[in-house]
């Protein structure tokens, strides 16, 4: 018996480097550091991805998209969030909804939320509501807290699709 609901936890950290675009939540961010990553860097949909692939038991992000393939260099990580949505759909489930966290002591984030909820729900076939974006800082500590890093934490449920 296919179980009704699966909840998956997903966590992403990327050093920040200057003269490289920021992208976070699908959206770009105005800022003089961006993400270094293989694809685009964007954190938070990496963490939502790899809260989707949990959810179903499909491994990590990095044994789908390998940053030793260069078909993902410079991959616009909202392609990737589509494809595990995908994978989700095609094993019977839907998000029901998604909780996230991005930690960033710079820049400031929250005049962001509501284009980053919008472009997250749209990737995830979920009306906004069922998407939260929240904000926090590493209170000068540890490598967020120096400016370092950008960390995003999610946690999603996913609910068996009927028919």
């Amino acid at each position: 018996m296919t179980p009704r609901n699966r909840i998956g936890h997903g966590y992403d950290v990327h050093r920040l480097v200057h003269g490289r675009p920021l992208r976070l939540g699908g959206i770009d961010i105005p800022y003089a550091s961006g993400l270094e990553a293989h694809s685009d860097g964007d954190c938070l949909l990496h963490a939502i991805a790899s809260a989707l692939l949990g959810a179903i038991g499909a491994g990590d992000l990095g044994s789908h998209f390998p940053d030793t393939d260069e078909r993902w260099g410079g991959a616009d990580s909202a392609d990737l969030v589509s494809a595990v949505v995908e994978q989700v759909r095609s094993r019977g489930y839907g998000v029901g909804n998604v909780d996230s966290t991005v930690l960033a002591e710079a820049p400031r984030l929250s005049a962001h939320r509501q284009t980053m909820i919008l472009r997250i729900a749209a990737l995830l076939g979920v009306p906004p509501g069922d998407v939260n974006v929240k904000f926090g800082t590493g209170e000068q500590a540890g490598a967020v807290g120096r400016g370092e890093v950008i960390e995003a934490y999610a946690v999603v449920l996913l609910t068996a699709i009927d028919g």
